[in-house]
């Protein structure tokens, strides 16, 4: 039987009247954790108000040998 273990990574968006998401930061916390052996299962974003996004969160997983 297959094991697992799993992490979540919160990127926040920057900015207070403008809220942007550095997608190049995003992609190279992705991009370490996945030569670690993780790999993307979900991601999503997290409302704040009013349809704005506060963070997004992204769900990963690795096998435990």
């Amino acid at each position: 039987m297959e094991k697992w273990e799993y992490k979540t990574l919160k990127i926040e968006f920057k900015g207070f009247w403008s809220r942007n998401l550095d997608a190049n930061e995003f992609e190279g916390d992705l991009n370490l954790l996945g030569r670690d052996g993780w790999e993307l299962v979900s991601c999503f974003d997290t409302s704040q108000y009013q349809g704005e996004s506060k963070e997004v969160i992204a769900i990963l997983k690795r096998r435990i040998v």
